[in-house]
């Protein structure tokens, strides 16, 4: 069992859903996550996400977002920024079982999006505020997350997980947005809350994974052996899925630094 005292080592945030992540040294996180977290995303022509696993050439694509919008650029491609003034019509937008309304109207990036995969797909905004909530939450925003505000995993759990696959396996194929260190490998399954900084963090359920998870982040490619969802799948399938890392949801505000102690509270 280890001894080591948890860390909070590593902030990631995925300004555009399926792009390139940031990663941080500091950032507020408030209810709905990390501020420009999957703020925008791409759908097909009817709003309906489009990811990685269809697209993973997304992931060499670099989204810089700032309150007045986001920078594309991506290899091979004139860079582009995106107003959110761009955004002017209303449009559906589907994120696995949910359908709220999103923002559409920036056809640059729609053209530019869509000549980068080559096939007809549209950009949304999430909006100054977003209308998607938790279902079983009410009170809890979300912006274009798969189905909550957090993703926290743990350096140990990828490590243990390296070693089963035969290669150091990279953090971002999980698109956490927080990193502990300091744990044994899956405590995490057994943490309800814990605290970091003046907020407290509720464990919601264990994130079920995918293929995406197979997609190199250096190269935008699927792994013909199908690493590590291949090895993940025989130590960590579960009536749910396959699993590696716990969803939370945050109640309150606070700053969040790397480097800052974290405190199981139960």
């Amino acid at each position: 069992m280890s001894d080591s005292p948890l860390i909070l080592s590593a902030l990631y945030r995925y300004p555009v859903k399926s792009m390139r992540g940031q990663r941080l040294d500091a950032s507020p996180v408030s209810p709905i996550g990390l501020p420009f977290d999957r703020n925008w995303m791409v759908g097909d022509p009817k709003g309906r996400l489009m990811t990685g696993r269809e697209y993973p050439e997304l992931v060499l694509v670099d989204a810089a977002p700032t309150e007045e919008g986001v920078h594309l650029s991506a290899p091979g491609r004139q860079s582009l920024f995106v107003p959110n003034t761009a955004f002017t019509m209303p449009h559906p937008a589907t994120v696995w079982s949910d359908t709220f309304f999103a923002w559409h109207g920036a056809e640059a990036a729609d053209d530019w999006i869509s000549e980068y995969v080559g096939a007809r797909l549209t950009f949304l905004w999430i909006g100054t505020e977003t209308s998607r909530h938790l279902r079983d939450h009410v009170d809890v925003p979300l912006s274009f997350a798969d189905g909550f505000p957090l993703l926290l995993a743990t350096r140990a759990s990828l490590d243990d997980l390296s070693v089963r696959v035969g290669r150091p396996l990279e953090m971002e194929r999980f698109r956490p947005n927080l990193v502990v260190t300091g744990n044994d490998a899956f405590a995490e399954d057994g943490w309800k809350r814990l605290r970091i900084g003046d907020a407290v963090f509720r464990v919601a359920k264990p994130c079920e994974r995918c293929v995406f998870t197979t997609v190199d982040p250096a190269t935008g490619r699927k792994g013909l052996d199908q690493e590590p969802l291949r090895t993940l799948a025989q130590y960590r399938r579960t009536p749910a899925g396959v699993i590696f890392g716990q969803n939370v949801i945050v109640e309150g505000r606070t700053e969040l630094r790397v480097g800052m102690p974290v405190e199981i509270l139960d």
